[in-house]
């Protein structure tokens, strides 16, 4: 039999199809990889994250979950488990697409601090010289005799560090159960339709404490996002996309998923009292919202958010892209919380974050200024934050570590152990030369 060539357009074809394979190895590796023991890592110990990871799937606490483990730069372990979509039988993959919530904020924060080396702001300017909407914002001051709320002029109008730090008064009306909490939640400012008229229900509500002398998890992320459009004149998700996805080749990020990436998309699950149940994907998922939010609208990938946050392990830059300077790095990831604020025995905080000696917050990252204080292995100068449906990350500079952890679970099983803490023992044990 005779074997006939290939024509021009069979060979097109190949090239195209191993042009595709190629960039979804890329995708899926997103750093080069290198053998633990070349950055000090122990391959054996290493196998005890595995294990552990694996275990919390295997007990049907989790759906699906990816792991990566970068040192210098280099992935020493990447690892998926279980499913993206268990009805579907879809696989965890590191380009499985998640909604990300909370960690959009750090990205919204690398934004805004672009913006402040453009000059764009400063941490003392009032948040009003750049929203005048917030000029006549007032302090929620008690119940009056008669019952109804009084409120009283700040002590000083609150800044911009503070609102990159949660320590300006605003608060989020969904986790908590104060007055204020309740004016929050009959407005709904998250549900506007654009963020100017976000801003301006959230102009109409009442501060919750006075400027500086609390720390309460907030919409001021989302406030953040009205600010690079405002200070930038671009639509946010543009600023985004060209500012900080585009460079980082963050290709899966942004705040829809287009319907040719919806087989990628995974599913979040709800633990209750029977497990896990599945929750439906976000209504208008294949269309660009309204309001897209700074605090929490991004959906992600392992292998794309791996690149934004060993962007700021660098300092700033990956391959040599750089978004930030390094002292810019350092100001985000530095404490901004008040030590009097920090010194009333962990009275404020979220979830299992609570502002206290050793423990701080900066500029959209949480930070574990002293770690031996509050009991946790890592590096001085940890820097972390995570999200709704479980993603999480920590970054630590000391040690040159990175962490990423992606999951899709809304609510845990109780009294099981704290993934994200287990993370952290699971990995610094494996790390057999820290840093001198």
């Amino acid at each position: 039999m005779r074997i006939q060539p290939f024509s021009a357009r069979a060979w097109s074809l190949v090239a195209l199809a191993m042009l595709v394979t190629v960039a979804a190895q890329a995708r899926n590796l997103s750093l080069p990889e290198t053998k633990p023991e070349s950055v000090g890592f122990s391959s054996e110990r290493l196998k005890r994250l595995d294990a552990g990871m694996k275990a919390v799937v295997d007990s049907k606490q989790l759906a699906g979950i990816a792991t990566v483990v970068a040192r210098r730069g280099q992935v020493v372990q990447q690892m998926t488990y279980g499913q993206a979509d268990a009805a579907g039988g879809k696989p965890m993959q590191m380009d499985s697409i998640v909604r990300i919530y909370s960690m959009t904020k750090p990205i919204t924060g690398v934004a805004m601090m672009m913006l402040y080396e453009e000059g764009k702001w400063k941490p003392s300017d009032p948040i009003s010289r750049h929203i005048p909407e917030f000029k006549d914002l007032k302090v929620f001051a008690g119940n009056g005799p008669d019952g109804q709320l009084t409120f009283v002029a700040p002590t000083h109008a609150p800044t911009m560090g503070e609102l990159m730090s949660h320590t300006a008064g605003f608060t989020y009306g969904v986790f908590g159960a104060t007055p204020v909490d309740k004016l929050y939640q009959q407005s709904a400012p998250l549900s506007a339709g654009s963020l100017q008229e976000f801003i301006d229900r959230v102009a109409k509500l009442p501060l919750l404490y006075q400027p500086g002398e609390g720390w309460v998890y907030s919409v001021g992320v989302d406030i953040q996002g009205y600010l690079v459009e405002k200070l930038s004149g671009k639509p946010f998700p543009e600023f985004l996309r060209e500012r900080i996805f585009e460079p980082l080749n963050m290709t899966d990020t942004a705040f829809h998923v287009p319907a040719n990436k919806m087989s990628r998309l995974a599913t979040i699950y709800q633990w209750g009292n029977d497990g896990l149940s599945a929750m439906p994907h976000d209504k208008g998922v294949n269309e660009p919202p309204g309001l897209p939010s700074g605090g929490g609208g991004l959906y992600s990938t392992a292998a794309d958010y791996l690149r934004f946050v060993q962007m700021l392990a660098n300092q700033g830059q990956l391959d040599g892209k750089r978004l930030l300077a390094p002292s810019t790095v350092a100001l985000m990831t530095a404490n901004h919380v008040p030590e009097g604020v920090k010194n009333q025995n962990g009275k404020f905080g979220i979830g299992n974050y609570r502002m206290q000696p050793g423990f701080g917050f900066g500029f959209d990252v949480a930070i574990f200024e002293e770690p031996l204080e509050v009991g946790s292995p890592t590096g001085k100068g940890t820097y972390l934050w995570d999200g709704l449906a479980g993603t999480w990350f920590w970054i630590d500079p000391t040690n040159d570590v990175v962490f990423l952890g992606i999951i899709q679970r809304r609510g845990s099983p109780p009294n099981t152990p704290n993934i994200e803490d287990l993370s952290r023992q699971l990995t610094f044990q494996a790390l057999v030369e820290p840093a001198k």
